[in-house]
C-alpha cells in the first residue's frame, strides 16, 4: 500500500500534462499550452513513465505516438483532473468570493465612466476575478451575448426581456442637441428639436442604439433627418459637428480631467486642440478647438421637447448553469449599480 501511495504521489503533479500530451500530441505545444519549459515536459514524462514501469511516447517525426499504457491513463487522468478543478470551483464558491474571468459586451459611450465605476465597485471585494471586455454597437452586443461570447451586455436602450435574455434598466441619461460654436442655437438655454429639421444630421451608423433613438425622437418632432455624415463613435460625432458639418443629438459629454471639457474637433487631422476651464462655461456646455485663426467648437443646448433621454441597462442570457462568478457581478450591478451611475451623473 505504501508503494502504492507512493507512486500516487509522485504521479499527480504529472497529470496536467499528460492530458495535454494526450489532446495535443506533441511535447512543444503542450509545452506552450501549459506555460512551462519543454524540459520539464520530457522530464515529467519520464517520471510519470518510470512510475507505470513502461514508456508513454514513441516520438514519431516532430510529433510523438502515444503507447498503448498511455491511451489507457489518459482518459483516466483527465477525468481526474476535472473532478479536481470541479472541486476547487466549489470550495472557491464556498468562501465567499468570485474567481474566474467574466466577459462584458458594452458599447463604446460606456467605457469612459459606467463601466470603470461597476468594475471597480465589484473589484473591490473580489480582487481574483478578471475581465474580458469587448466594445462595440448595441447591434454587436447583443449578438455577441447571444452566441455565448459574452456572459453580460451594458446597451442602449437595454431590449424587452423574454424567455431567452434578462434585462434591466440602470439609469437614464438625458441627451442634448449639440450644435457647431456660432449656430443660431448656441447660446440658448433649450431648444425644441424641430428647431433644427431642415438641417443636416450627423449620425452613428445603422446597427449602434443612439441612431435608432435620434430616428424616433425625430419621427416624435414630426419630420426625417436629413443624414450628412455618419460615424462610429460620439467623440467623431461631435468633432464633425466641431467643423460645422451638421448638428447632432448625443449624451452629454463628461469631462476627461478636472476643470475640462473635452475638447470639440480632437478626430480632425491638423487641429491643434485647447482645453477650456469649466468656470469659463456658459450655461450651455461647449467644447472648443482651434485651427490657425479659426475657432471650432460645440455647444450642448437642451432639448426642450420632445421629452428627449436614453435608458441604459444590463442585459443577461438566462440559463441555470451561467458562471457564478458573472452571476455574481450581475447581482452587483442590480443592486448597486443604479445608485452608483445616477451619482455619478451629478
Amino acid at each position: 500500500m505504501d508503494n502504492e501511495q507512493g507512486s500516487l504521489t509522485r504521479l499527480l503533479a504529472v497529470l496536467p500534462i499528460l492530458v495535454e500530451l494526450g489532446a495535443s500530441r506533441h511535447v512543444t505545444a503542450t509545452a506552450e499550452a501549459l506555460g512551462i519549459p519543454q524540459s520539464t515536459v520530457s522530464r515529467a514524462l519520464a517520471r510519470a513513465a518510470a512510475v507505470v514501469g513502461t514508456p508513454l511516447m514513441i516520438r514519431r517525426g516532430r510529433g510523438v505516438e502515444l503507447t498503448p499504457a498511455a491511451l489507457a491513463l489518459v482518459p483516466h487522468a483527465a477525468e481526474a483532473v476535472e473532478q479536481v478543478r470541479l472541486g476547487l470551483a466549489a470550495a472557491r464558491q464556498e468562501s465567499g468570493k468570485s474567481f474566474g474571468r467574466i466577459r462584458v459586451a458594452f458599447q463604446h459611450t460606456f467605457g469612459e465612466a459606467a463601466l470603470p465605476l461597476l468594475v471597480r465597485a465589484f473589484a473591490r471585494d473580489n480582487p481574483d476575478v478578471s475581465f474580458d471586455l469587448q466594445q462595440g454597437s448595441r447591434q454587436f452586443c447583443l449578438e455577441l451575448l447571444a452566441a455565448g461570447g459574452a456572459d453580460l451586455a451594458l446597451v442602449a436602450p437595454p431590449p424587452a426581456p423574454s424567455r431567452t435574455i434578462g434585462a434591466e434598466v440602470l439609469y437614464s441619461e438625458p441627451l442634448k442637441l449639440v450644435v457647431p460654436e456660432g449656430h443660431p442655437l448656441a447660446g440658448a438655454s433649450g431648444a425644441r428639436l424641430d428647431a433644427v429639421r431642415d438641417e443636416g444630421f450627423i449620425m452613428l451608423e445603422s446597427g449602434y442604439g443612439m441612431r435608432s433613438i435620434v430616428e424616433a425622437l425625430c419621427q416624435a418632432a414630426g419630420f426625417r433627418p436629413r443624414v450628412a455624415f455618419q460615424g462610429q463613435d460620439l467623440h467623431t460625432i461631435r468633432g464633425l459637428v466641431s467643423a460645422g458639418l451638421g448638428v447632432a443629438v448625443a449624451p452629454p459629454s463628461r469631462p476627461r480631467v478636472a476643470g475640462s471639457v473635452p475638447t470639440g474637433p480632437p478626430v480632425l487631422p491638423g487641429m491643434p486642440a485647447v482645453r477650456v476651464p469649466a468656470a469659463g462655461l456658459p450655461a450651455s456646455r461647449q467644447g472648443r478647438g482651434i485651427a490657425g485663426s479659426a475657432a471650432l467648437g460645440w455647444r450642448e443646448v437642451d432639448i426642450t421637447w420632445p421629452a428627449a433621454s436614453r435608458d441604459i441597462g444590463l442585459v443577461w442570457r438566462n440559463r441555470p448553469d451561467g458562471p457564478p462568478q458573472a452571476v455574481r457581478f450581475r447581482d452587483m450591478v442590480l443592486a448597486e449599480g443604479k445608485e452608483l451611475l445616477t451619482a455619478a451623473q451629478r
